[in-house]
């Protein structure tokens, strides 16, 4: 399978590419190294360019011949995204509009879009179905959920297939250590953590002891990017013409934060300063998905089912990278 993967320098995409030329196929990573790392792609595997551009875009999936685009790349930091609505609107969904029409002037037919659990209500009813409403509370989620209905429109107009996947928490790094989450303003919990034990943080803040779970801290549902790689090509490899499919790509495990921090203490050997503060607004108490319709219907069985495995490959990344790629993102 011959794949042009947009955003393939970021973590995620980046951890898809390895997945996929390990597994064989042709894939290459399209990237405007805003927020990707060149040293996150084999070789010669990185073409640069820009989302919105659709004549870098077509010209890019034609050289390759892509069969299959699979799309990552996306401003995806929700505070941000309050502030800066738009900015996410212009690059997340006329990000996503360039990349069909790039589409429907070649032969790609094949696109796997990466969603969120942000653009689903935040309910009591819990673990989360693709059968959720959709409700997004913040910018980010809006966008992303305006790109799937926009996706959908052109599945049913125009013949192109998609797979809808949407992510809770990725989270860990590649097995062996020589890949893992590297960002210029690191935003998630467990490489927060782990910053904290390599000596490049201070301490690490934990939003809320209050909230009405079993230790008074968040709980969330951390997925492997292996996993979510794993689901990418079982994906791709089921879209028919036509179709859309969405799928939750989540462990249908939930850990509390305080549970993710004692896991990272376990991983590193020794206690690692954290400290406590207010809640941040908009934030649910709990976030689970169920990821039964993509075991169901594509086979998919988690390698990295449990919070220690998945931390344990982000500490050997974080521990052998202190500062990232050279020294840090870039």
């Amino acid at each position: 399978m011959r794949v042009l993967m947009t955003g393939g320098a970021g973590y995620v995409g980046s951890a898809c590419l390895r997945f996929l030329l390990d597994r064989g196929h042709d894939a290459v990573a399209y990237d405007d190294l805003s927020e990707g790392n060149r040293a996150a792609v084999p070789g010669d595997r990185l073409i640069e360019g820009d989302i919105r551009d659709v004549d870098r875009l077509a010209g890019a999936i034609r050289e390759h011949g892509a069969e299959v685009v699979m799309h990552f790349a996306a401003l995806a930091i929700v505070p941000e995204s309050i502030r800066e609505p738009d900015r996410y609107w212009d690059v997340n969904v006329n990000g996503t509009r360039s990349i069909l029409k790039a589409m429907l002037a070649t032969d790609a037919r094949r696109l796997v879009f990466s969603s969120t659990a942000a653009t689903y209500a935040f309910t009591d009813e819990q673990p989360i179905t693709e059968r959720t409403p959709q409700e997004p509370r913040t910018p980010y989620g809006s966008t992303k959920l305006a790109c799937e209905r926009m996706i959908r429109d052109h599945a049913e107009g125009l013949g192109i297939g998609a797979a809808i996947l949407r992510y809770f928490n990725a989270a860990g790094a590649d097995a062996d250590a020589p890949h893992g989450e590297c960002r210029r303003h690191e935003t998630h919990l467990i490489p927060l953590i782990l910053s904290v034990a390599a000596g490049t943080r201070e301490k690490v803040l934990i939003y809320g002891d209050d909230w009405p779970t079993r230790d008074g801290t968040c709980v969330r549902d951390y997925v492997h990017v292996a996993d979510l790689a794993q689901a990418h090509l079982l994906a791709a490899e089921a879209i028919e013409p036509g179709g859309v499919a969405a799928y939750n790509v989540g462990n249908g495990e939930g850990t509390t934060v305080l549970e993710v921090l004692r896991a990272c203490e376990k991983a590193v050997g020794r206690p690692i300063a954290h400290e406590f503060a207010e809640r941040r607004p908009g934030d649910p108490a709990v976030l689970v998905a169920s990821p039964a319709r993509l075991s169901e219907d594509l086979g998919w069985r988690p390698a990295f089912p449990h919070i220690d495995e998945i931390v344990a490959t982000a500490w050997r990344w974080h521990r052998e990278h202190p500062r990232g790629y050279a020294g840090g993102a870039g």
